[in-house]
């Protein structure tokens, strides 16, 4: 058996460097558990940590919430944090990310698996009509920034070197583990700079993107650019994901519709074919010029030559499903940079960058981001500010008006449903109540025990789901 060597693997290595934390701790934990086994009100506090879900950073307030009569003014219900535990009551931190919040990510996925889904098929509001309008999944890719190492078959070896002496190719096969994956053939020869700018640049290219969709449109069926936003109206919705590289792509549903958005038909010459010509002459057209700078001269930014378009057609045979497209986009949501191999959180100095246990081309790439938004004519641009995010400023999933729902509106509905489990709820009712934030997070043992009921959730969940399963194959028997 083949052991892995921490000092060649980061990964290894910073699980080493973790465990060794957490032994380093143990004693701290030890006493907050006792600490916590004396509590008199424990038990409540394990009930607010299971109604969090064993949220891993939750948000603790303090006040009070007073159920009304509207009518007569008499209390139906009151409660006060003032006999919780530590006079306080923990909520959920909503993070979306699995390194921050796996419980929450959780939450935030489902989600966006709806908001998505909802633009596919109808429901939430949407109608059920947008099954019948055109629709593509698409992804738009960053272009080449230097050659990087590939999965599977990387580029095949040559005898000729660059000129900083590394060799044009690799040769090997590299595994879907290999942490060389994503790492430049030679890094002298890589463009961190205009990989950074380009990361930056990304949301401004899919609004370009977009736009030039609709001028594209116009060309085709040779109506006016202005006249065409009467007829059709593009809607979608985009997550970003970032590359073993680090360079951001996107995934994307795109569909046409009427000029009434969701609940008007796109008129009969917006086809499926017509989207799917227009988003790949459209992609290629974008061309913004990169920022006025003399640490750039790379000229004008772009999306790459890699551009995936599928139809989406109901199920007759097409080659994805909404179900599996909804529940892609909502994978990607609960990821970040860690994906690339970089950190979720902000860098504050050089000093940050040096101690981080990254690869050393993610360093690079930090480092230059740190070092561009430095520079007076790129402030801003504010890429210190997010240089954690390889310069990437924009939002993990964002989608037009008229896609869809939004989250907003999906955790009114949840709100809506909880408080419809008390009897005497209903529209003849008023709250009343004064909050304020007293906290965040846990202590070692709070956090460990936290971590111990979001695990023992996400076993039952699995287990419901396996039961519901088989169910389902036995009645298909039946």
């Amino acid at each position: 058996m083949t052991r892995t060597n921490p000092h060649n693997d980061p990964a290894a290595r910073r699980a080493l460097l973790d465990r060794e934390a957490r032994l380093r701790q143990l004693p701290i934990i030890d006493r907050d558990l006792v600490r916590l086994g004396e509590m008199p009100d424990v038990r409540r506090w394990l009930e607010q940590i299971r109604a969090t879900g064993g949220c891993a950073e939750p948000v603790y307030l303090a006040g009070h919430t007073t159920t009304l009569d509207s009518a007569t003014g008499e209390v139906l219900r009151h409660f006060t944090t003032a006999t919780e535990p530590g006079g306080r009551l923990a909520v959920r931190c909503r993070n979306r990310r699995a390194t921050r919040c796996a419980p929450c990510s959780r939450e935030h996925s489902g989600d966006t698996f709806h908001l998505v889904r909802s633009g596919l098929v109808g429901g939430k509001g949407i109608p059920e009509t947008v099954r019948r309008h055109p629709r593509l999944f698409i992804t738009l890719t960053a272009p080449s920034f230097g050659p990087v190492h590939r999965g599977g078959d990387c580029h095949p070896a040559r005898r000729r070197r660059c000129e900083h002496g590394g060799r044009h190719g690799c040769g090997r096969a590299h595994p879907e583990t290999d942490p060389l994956i994503g790492q430049p053939l030679c890094a002298d020869c890589y463009d961190y700079p205009g990989h950074i700018l380009w990361n930056a640049m990304a949301p401004a290219l899919w609004k370009a993107f977009r736009d030039n969709l609709y001028n594209h449109l116009a060309a085709r069926v040779g109506v006016g650019r202005s006249e065409v936003r009467t007829l059709v109206r593009v809607s979608a919705a985009k997550v970003a994901e970032y590359q073993k590289r680090g360079a951001v792509h996107f995934h994307a549903v795109v569909r046409l519709d009427g000029p009434d958005g969701a609940t008007s038909p796109p008129p009969l010459w917006a086809t499926g074919a017509l989207l799917l010509e227009t988003v790949h002459s459209a992609a290629a057209a974008v061309a913004l010029p990169g920022p006025d700078s003399d640490a750039y001269s790379g000229g004008r930014l772009s999306f790459g030559t890699q551009l995936d378009a599928h139809p989406l057609t109901n199920g007759d045979g097409g080659r994805l499903t909404d179900d599996a497209v909804a529940a892609y986009v909502a994978k990607y949501t609960s990821k970040s940079v860690e994906a690339a191999g970089a950190v979720d959180r902000r860098i504050e100095s050089i000093a940050d960058i040096r101690a981080l246990r990254v690869s050393r081309h993610v360093r690079a790439l930090i480092a230059t981001a740190w070092r561009l938004g430095g520079l007076p004519e790129l402030q801003h641009m504010r890429l210190q500010a997010w240089a954690h995010m390889l310069g990437y400023r924009g939002h993990c999933l964002t989608k037009t008006r008229a896609y869809s729902t939004t989250y907003g509106q999906l955790r009114a509905a949840r709100a809506e449903h909880a408080r419809g489990l008390y009897a005497d709820w209903d529209s003849e009712t008023v709250a009343e109540g004064a909050w304020r934030f007293v906290g965040t997070g846990h202590s070692p043992a709070e956090a460990l025990i936290a971590a111990g009921i979001a695990e023992d959730l996400a076993t039952n969940r699995e287990v419901a789901r396996e039961e519901a399963g088989t169910v389902d194959r036995d009645r298909g028997r039946a």
